[in-house]
C-alpha cells in the first residue's frame, strides 16, 4: 500500500512571488528538485502533474535518489523511473502521471532527489511557486549523474512534481490546507522548518502540505491557485493514504480588500462572514464524503499586517467565533489564541512574528505544530 509522502499543489505557470522559469519552461534540460519525505519505505514512486498544460509534455528521462549536498545524489541510491515500463513518459495536457515504484529505502525525515529530463520543449510549465527549497537546472541529460557539477542554474520553486508517494503501508497521512502560512511563507529557507516539518516531527505521521500563497477560499487567482473549494480533491482527497485534513483558510478572502499590496488580485471582493462559512461547510461536507475527520483552525492573530482593518477584524473574528463554537468541525485547534500577544490579542506575539505581523517564524510554526498534535 503506497503512501503520499510529500505534496505540492500544482499551480498555473505565472511570475510568481519570486524570478522563476514556469513560463520559460524546458528544453534540452534537466530539472533536479529536492524534496523532504514525512513517511518512510523501501520503494518509491512519482507523481507528474501538468495540470495547466495546454498540451502534452514529454519526459525523456527521469531518476530518484537519496540527497547529498546542493545539487547531488548519494553514490548508489540514483534509480531510474520508468512509467508502465518504459524510460520516457508524456504528461497528458491538464493530466499527470505516476510512475513506476521502483526500490529506494528511504526513512521518514530523509530528503530525495528526483530529476527529470526534457528533450523536447515542454512549453509553461505547471509549477508550485513557493518551495524554500532550492532546485536545480543543467543543460542535457544528467539523469544519471550523481554529481551536482553539471546544474548550474537553480530556483526556489518546484515544477511538474507533485508527489513522492512510499510503500509505508499506512492510511493515517494528515494533510494541512491552506494558504501561504500552511506553505511555510517565513520559516527559514532550506532547513524545512515548515509547521507542516513540525507536525511530522512531533506524531510521527505522515504530514502533506497542501498550502498555496495568497490562495483563496472562495475565488481563483493567476497567481495564486484555484479557489480551495475546487481544488481540495486533486491536491488533497486523491492522494493515497490521507484520513485528516485541517483547514486553515480565509485570510487573504478577508484582507486582500485592505491592501494596496496585491496588484494581480485587484479589484478584491469584499466578503461577509457568511460567504467564508458557506466555503467553510463545502470543505467540510467534500472532506468527511471521502470518509476524512476534518479539523478546522481559527485564522491567526494578523493585526498591524496589510491585511488589517476595521472590517476584516470584523470579518474573522465572526469566523473564528463559528469555527470555535458551531460544532461542524469534527474538532477545532485554535491557532487565533495559540500563537497570541498576551498584550494585544489581535497580533501576534513579537517572538513568532516573521516581521510582517502576518506570518510566523520558525518559532512560531513549531507553536502551531503543538497545537494540532494534541488534537490528532
Amino acid at each position: 500500500m503506497f503512501t503520499a509522502s510529500w505534496t505540492a499543489s500544482p499551480q498555473r505557470p505565472s511570475e510568481g512571488f519570486t524570478p522563476n522559469w514556469s513560463r520559460e519552461g524546458f528544453w534540452r534540460q534537466s530539472l533536479r528538485q529536492v524534496v523532504r519525505l514525512s513517511a518512510g519505505g523501501g520503494r518509491v514512486r512519482v507523481r507528474l502533474s501538468n495540470a495547466y498544460g495546454a498540451s502534452p509534455v514529454r519526459v525523456a528521462g527521469a531518476s530518484v535518489g537519496r540527497t547529498d549536498e546542493g545539487a547531488a545524489v548519494q553514490p548508489g541510491s540514483l534509480t531510474r523511473l520508468t512509467f508502465g515500463g518504459a524510460g520516457q513518459v508524456g504528461i497528458p495536457a491538464r493530466g499527470q502521471v505516476v510512475s513506476d515504484d521502483v526500490p529506494l529505502a528511504v526513512a521518514a525525515g530523509d530528503s530525495v532527489t528526483v530529476t527529470l529530463h526534457f528533450d523536447a520543449a515542454t512549453g509553461p510549465a505547471t509549477f508550485h511557486a513557493q518551495a524554500f527549497t532550492t532546485g536545480y537546472r543543467g543543460e542535457g541529460d544528467l539523469t544519471a549523474e550523481p554529481g551536482g557539477a553539471g546544474f548550474d542554474a537553480a530556483s526556489e520553486s518546484w515544477y511538474f512534481l507533485s508527489a513522492v508517494e512510499t510503500d509505508a503501508g499506512r492510511a493515517d497521512a494528515v494533510a494541512l490546507f491552506g494558504d501561504s502560512i500552511t506553505d511555510g511563507f517565513g520559516s527559514t529557507p532550506g532547513a524545512n522548518r515548515r509547521w507542516s516539518d513540525a507536525l511530522a516531527e512531533r506524531t510521527g505521521r505522515p504530514v502533506l502540505n497542501a498550502g498555496i500563497g495568497g490562495n483563496l477560499l472562495l475565488n481563483d487567482s493567476a497567481w495564486y491557485g484555484d479557489k480551495a473549494v475546487h481544488r481540495l480533491r486533486r491536491d488533497v482527497l486523491d492522494h493515497p493514504g490521507v484520513d485528516t485534513l485541517v483547514v486553515l483558510l480565509g485570510l487573504n478572502d478577508i484582507g486582500f480588500s485592505e491592501t494596496d499590496e496585491q496588484p494581480t488580485y485587484k479589484p478584491a471582493p469584499v466578503v461577509e462572514a457568511e460567504e467564508l462559512i458557506a466555503g467553510h461547510r463545502e470543505l467540510i461536507r467534500q472532506g468527511r464524503a471521502a470518509g476524512l475527520r476534518v479539523i478546522g483552525a481559527t485564522l491567526l492573530p494578523f493585526g498591524g499586517s496589510d491585511h488589517w482593518g476595521e472590517h476584516a477584524a470584523k470579518v474573522s473574528h465572526e469566523l473564528n467565533e463559528w469555527i470555535r463554537c458551531s460544532g461542524e468541525y469534527d474538532a477545532v485547534v485554535d491557532l487565533n489564541r495559540a500563537p497570541a500577544d498576551p498584550a494585544d490579542p489581535d497580533r501576534l506575539r513579537p517572538s513568532y512574528d516573521f516581521g510582517d505581523h502576518l506570518h510566523p517564524n520558525d518559532a512560531g510554526y513549531e507553536v502551531m505544530a503543538e497545537a494540532v498534535s494534541t488534537i490528532l
